[in-house]
């Protein structure tokens, strides 16, 4: 049986630094992984990966059973893998609207064939989704930078995306903020009234330091300690692994669930 999504022995250096050192693990069908660890562990490096943003010096990148290790991105966004940024940049003299209405004209969406309304229809659906439909008409320059990190889950989810990668989703949100998008990942992953996701619902990567957050969304937390794969289990579990501990906190003598 073919595996949904896996990378296995993936490396990445940037001249003497060992980035990324023979990372492997799989994805399942609608399923939530949290990719976490201290900055400069590996993070950002493997989804980049993952996106085709960056070039594996070795290893590979599988979707569907298929290596897609040298794919460009846009080809992988068409095979249904999508990821976001931590840093949002969007279009700021644009609407919010417009800014998702942007990525609906690739051939995955045009393809599909399921949807008989006009892109203006399709990007106000993904807007709801996320809980900004509101604002379609605001420029992207005068909102939030909550409003702004749901922008880029709606432009995402646009393209319909089996996979969903997202670079540090919560960072500089309030806790009210961070509630809210939490709320539209799980609906998200659960599948709801958006397009194909009706159904089917989209399986995640997501890489985040508000731990607490994530630890209650997620059915699997992988850690990154130095460029290496450290952990990969339940949120209970990974929690109270010695070696996770010492990773964040340094030498303990007993497991700190608190810290998460």
């Amino acid at each position: 049986m073919e595996r949904f999504f896996a990378v296995v022995d993936l490396s990445k250096r940037f001249g003497g630094l060992e980035a990324v050192r023979q990372a492997s693990f799989s994805v399942h069908p609608q399923e939530i992984v949290g990719l976490i660890g201290p900055n400069g562990a590996g993070k950002t490096t493997v989804v980049r990966m993952i996106m085709g943003l960056l070039r594996p010096d070795s290893g590979k990148v599988l979707w569907k059973g298929k290596d897609i290790t040298r794919e460009p991105t846009w080809k992988r966004v068409v095979g249904g893998i999508t990821g976001t940024f931590q840093n949002s940049r969007p279009m700021k003299r644009l609407p919010l609207i417009a800014n998702v209405m942007v990525g609906l004209y690739n051939p995955r969406v045009t393809r599909q064939g399921q949807w008989v309304k006009t892109v203006e229809a399709r990007a106000l659906e993904a807007l709801e989704f996320v809980g900004i439909s509101d604002l379609a008409l605001t420029p992207a320059g005068a909102v939030s930078q909550g409003d702004l990190k749901r922008l880029e889950i709606a432009r995402a989810i646009a393209t319909e995306p089996e996979l969903l990668i997202l670079d540090e989703p919560f960072a500089g949100l309030t806790p009210a903020e961070t509630r809210l998008l939490a709320n539209s990942i799980h609906r998200l992953r659960k599948g709801g009234r958006f397009g194909r996701l009706h159904s089917e619902g989209c399986a995640m990567i997501i890489v985040e330091h508000k731990l607490s957050e994530l630890m209650r969304i997620a059915d699997r937390i992988l850690v990154m300690h130095f460029g290496e794969l450290l952990a990969d289990g339940p949120p209970d579990l990974v929690v109270q692994d010695p070696r996770v501990i010492e990773a964040y906190l340094g030498r303990v003598e007993a497991p700190v669930r608190e810290a998460f």
